[in-house]
């Protein structure tokens, strides 16, 4: 692209040469003069003075730190994000319709649907205008699938699961397995049918190899503009409402409703049949064991330290009950004192 389309796709200042090409995106440190990067983040505001850069985005108060072509606008990494988006070379995962595909008579295929080698498309399945099935998925009886949807390879989707419009679901993900649910007779585990489905709202992304199950009864719900990290479990009934973000290795047991606009740390747990409310972020590796009723920041994980410091600190830790023990005893020697 030359410098002026992008300055035009981003809607921003141009200052600088509009002709020059630029042929991909780089980082502020390996870019070349034919590319152009970004400044998001101001703790790398000295490269400027080294970058080979063709162009950089930045804001206009890094803009008098940067002498070369420059894009300003008021967000760098939003520029940089819907940039990436209009230079993106990811090649579609399935292109018209494969031999090897099995499709049923019944399902229905709207116009410019794609399916890839070796998918197999059950009994009453409805695929919208253009969606994209990847080669060797699953796409169980009575799936609905939204307009320009994308499901890379290997997906496995249950039957009767709905996923809505402009979806994007990453390979080996699993939508629609069997939630957790058994009943105990006498140490006996009696397995109990999982009667609900999956709906996914529009705008969805689930990363690879991310598991939702059914509802037990009620459905499993995924609201619109959720964004879900790879390697994901999601339990029976959960809710995730509208504009959450849940980044990788985060376990939701079954019941819990997370809010709005809610940001999930990796490698965070959270117990079931418990609420948080909209607005909550979790720092990674956070252990949620009971609702969250305010908006707010909440951690629980514990920050390396040296090995040394911790080993030491945990020690300290086992005696805290013994030293609370002492201090009590303590407090009971004490005369009183009149306030």
């Amino acid at each position: 692209m030359k410098l002026q389309q992008i300055a035009e796709i981003l809607n921003a200042e141009l200052v600088g040469d509009d002709s020059l090409s630029i042929s991909r995106i780089a980082t502020l440190e390996n870019a070349k003069s034919d590319e152009i990067s970004f400044l998001a983040n101001k703790k790398y505001r000295t490269q400027l003075a080294t970058t080979n850069a063709g162009a950089v985005i930045l804001s206009e108060k890094d803009a008098e730190h940067f002498s070369g072509n420059k894009i300003i606008v008021s967000n760098p990494y939003l520029a940089y994000a819907l940039l990436a988006q209009a230079m993106d070379t990811t090649p579609a995962p399935a292109r018209n319709i494969h031999a090897s595909a099995v499709i049923d008579p019944s399902a229905k295929l709207a116009a410019n649907v794609s399916i890839g080698a070796n998918a197999v498309i059950e009994a009453d399945v409805e695929i919208a205008e253009g969606s994209s099935i990847g080669a060797g998925s699953f796409i169980g009886k009575g799936v609905k699938i939204g307009a320009n949807t994308t499901i890379w390879a290997n997906v496995t989707i249950y039957h009767d699961v709905e996923i809505g419009e402009s979806c994007l679901v990453h390979a080996n993900t699993v939508i629609g397995a069997d939630g957790f649910g058994y009943a105990n007779e006498k140490g006996q585990w009696v397995k109990i049918p999982q009667l609900g489905s999956v709906i996914i709202g529009d705008q969805v992304e689930i990363g690879a190899s991310t598991t939702i199950d059914r509802g037990a009864i009620d459905d499993t719900i995924i609201e619109r503009n959720v964004i879900i990290d790879n390697q994901v479990q999601i339990a029976h009934n959960v809710i995730v409402k509208e504009g959450t973000a849940i980044a990788g290795c985060t376990v939701i047991a079954g019941s819990t409703t997370i809010g709005k606009y809610c940001q999930i740390g990796g490698l965070s747990g959270i117990a079931g049949h418990i609420e948080i409310v909209d607005g909550v972020v979790l720092t990674g590796m956070s252990m949620v064991i009971s609702g969250i009723d305010k908006p707010g920041v909440y951690s629980s994980g514990v920050p390396h330290s040296d090995n040394k410091d911790w080993r030491r600190n945990m020690a300290q830790l086992r005696q805290l009950s013994a030293i609370n023990k002492r201090l009590k005893a303590v407090e009971k020697s004490l005369p009183e004192r009149d306030e």
